[in-house]
C-alpha cells in the first residue's frame, strides 16, 4: 500500500468536540479533506451549525450537528445514539472541548475549579466511555484527546492551576484508556499543543504584551502555532497511518517544552 493512502479516511465517521471554532474546527476541516464524514458535537449549536454548513460546502462531505454538553452524561450518550442511529458506526474522535480560568489558587472559587476540571478532565472520560463502548463493539477506532503543553510543565507567568491540573489528568487518563482498549484495537492518543493563536486569541497576539513577548522568547521558532498547524498530527492519529501509535502524548509547541 502507498504510504498516502494509509491517510485516507474515506467512509469514516468522525465525531469532534468544541469544533464549532478554533483548533476543534481546523482538525475537523483536516478530516473532512481527508474523505470523513463528520459530526461536531458542541454546546455552541449554532456557531456550530455555521462552521459545519462552510465544511459540507467545501468537502462535499456530509457533516452533522449535535448540541452537546460534554459534561453531562445524558446529552453525551444523546449525541452518540444520534450519531450511530445516523451514520451506523464511529470510528474517530476527537476530545476537544475545554476552557481556562487564569486565576491565582488561593483566589479561585471552588465553583470555578470544578468547571474547568468538569469540562476539560470529565468531559473528555464521559465522552470516550460512551464512544469507546461504540468503538470496543466495532473492534477498533481512535480517540484523540487534547491536552495541553500545560500538562506537561507550568506556564508563567499567568496562574492556571486548575488548567494545568486537568491537562495533566487528560494525559494520564490517555495512558490508562490506551491500556485498556488496546487489546480491542482501540487506539487512544493525546495531543499537547503550545501557545495557538486562533480567532479568539489573534488580537491578543498582535498586540503583543509583556506576557506574550515572555512566551514567545521561551518559544524556539518565535512564534504561536497556527490552529491549521495542528491539522497534520489529527489526520496522522485519526488514520492507518499511525496504526501502532497508542498512549502516546504529541507535543506541538514551537519547541517550548524542550528548553
Amino acid at each position: 500500500m502507498n504510504i498516502l493512502d494509509k491517510f485516507n479516511l474515506n467512509d469514516h465517521v468522525s465525531v469532534v468536540t468544541g469544533a464549532a471554532r478554533g483548533l476543534g474546527k481546523a482538525m475537523a476541516e483536516a478530516l473532512v479533506q481527508a474523505g470523513s464524514n463528520l459530526v461536531i458535537a458542541d454546546i455552541d449549536y449554532e456557531e456550530a451549525t455555521k462552521t459545519a454548513k462552510k465544511l459540507m460546502k467545501e468537502s462535499g462531505k456530509e457533516v452533522l450537528v449535535v448540541g452537546t454538553d460534554v459534561t453531562k452524561e445524558d446529552s453525551v450518550n444523546n449525541m452518540v445514539d444520534n450519531v450511530v442511529g445516523h451514520f451506523g458506526k464511529i470510528d474517530v474522535l476527537i476530545n476537544n472541548a475545554g476552557i481556562v480560568i487564569n486565576e491565582k489558587a488561593e483566589e479561585m472559587s471552588i465553583e470555578n475549579w470544578y468547571k474547568v476540571i468538569d469540562i476539560n478532565l470529565n468531559g473528555v472520560f464521559i465522552v470516550s466511555k460512551a464512544i469507546g463502548k461504540v468503538m470496543i463493539r466495532q473492534k477498533g477506532g481512535s480517540i484523540i484527546n487534547v491536552s495541553s503543553m500545560s500538562g506537561i510543565i507550568v506556564n508563567t507567568p499567568q496562574c492556571q492551576s486548575s488548567y494545568n491540573a486537568s491537562k495533566a489528568g487528560v494525559i494520564m487518563l490517555t495512558k490508562s484508556l490506551a491500556m485498556e482498549w488496546a487489546k480491542h484495537n482501540v487506539r487512544v492518543n493525546a495531543i499537547a499543543p503550545g501557545y495557538m493563536k486562533t480567532e479568539l486569541t489573534k488580537k491578543f497576539f498582535e498586540n503583543s504584551g509583556e506576557m506574550v513577548d515572555m512566551w514567545m522568547n521561551s518559544t524556539p521558532m518565535g512564534r504561536p502555532g497556527l490552529p491549521e498547524e495542528l491539522g497534520g498530527i489529527a489526520l496522522y492519529l485519526a488514520s492507518d497511518a499511525s496504526s501502532f501509535a497508542t498512549g502516546s502524548v504529541f507535543t506541538i509547541d514551537g519547541g517550548y517544552t524542550a528548553l
